[in-house]
């Protein structure tokens, strides 16, 4: 599906960008993420499993319900990497989708699931960085992206490009961890996710870093309603948004009109 009208990454923009806690040179950022997906590639969902006591299953049920996927449907999942809103996508009756992720070591883990489950003819695999995606104008359908925004360097520039590669009339979907909303539940996930899940993250993945890192990303990502206004701000139209288990995950979603 690549081709020449492949975009380039735009160079403008600010100078620093977060990773984590940490202010890093915005060049940098992708190749650290990187660097945390190639180290927990392989166990990457048995993580999310540990890290959500398996609720991150029902999330992604809730987002692909949403997206009511049709045998027409063609779908380009950014983020994708391990296959899992894929393989959900065409369980669910979805036509046909792409998986685009930027770490190649994920791309090859979540191949390599869906040869051994049979499933090679409906999903297609690129390495593809979502701020300059390579793919045409107006050419799919629907767009995922799941746990992924919040990595990458300039999120109004990946909104940006999934406006740009969606038909009119396509959908934009993100479900992404997110602000709690229950007051007082809030302290206690927190001391969870920072005690606990960089300590399980070093037992299971062997990076503890890696799972602070996420930890911190989520932290630092926008409110709910600040990233309908950066949705709106990229061109989308009826925007809106459901929390997941009060906040600790939410589900965004634009019409591309």
């Amino acid at each position: 599906m690549a081709d020449d009208n492949t975009h380039t990454r735009d160079s403008s923009g600010p100078a620093t960008a977060s990773f984590g806690y940490r202010d890093v040179d915005a060049a940098s950022k992708a190749g650290l993420v990187r660097d945390v997906f190639d180290s927990v590639a392989t166990r990457y969902d048995l993580m999310n499993d540990l890290m959500s006591a398996g609720v991150h299953r029902l999330w992604k049920g809730a987002l692909v319900d949403w997206l009511r996927p049709r045998p027409s449907m063609h779908l380009l999942d950014v983020a994708g990497g391990t296959g899992d809103i894929a393989g959900r996508f065409l369980d669910a009756g979805g036509g046909r989708v792409t998986v685009c992720d930027i770490n190649q070591n994920m791309v090859m883990t979540g191949r390599d699931r869906a040869i051994d489950r049979g499933r090679v003819a409906d999903i297609r695999w690129t390495v593809g960085d979502a701020e300059a995606l390579p793919f045409s104008d107006s050419s799919v359908d629907a767009y995922t992206i799941a746990f992924g925004l919040r990595n990458v360097t300039r999120i109004d520039a990946a909104l940006a490009e999934a406006r740009r590669v969606l038909r009119p009339g396509g959908r934009f979907f993100c479900l992404e961890f997110s602000h709690v909303a229950i007051p007082g539940f809030r302290e206690i996930y927190d001391r969870y996710s920072f005690s606990v899940l960089p300590v399980l993250g070093g037992m299971v993945a062997g990076d503890r870093d890696a799972y602070r890192y996420l930890v911190e990303s989520i932290r630092r990502f926008p409110v709910q309603e600040d990233l309908c206004g950066r949705m709106r701000g990229a061109g989308f139209d009826l925007v809106k948004y459901r929390n997941l288990s009060g906040g600790i995950a939410a589900i965004h979603a634009g019409w591309r009109i």
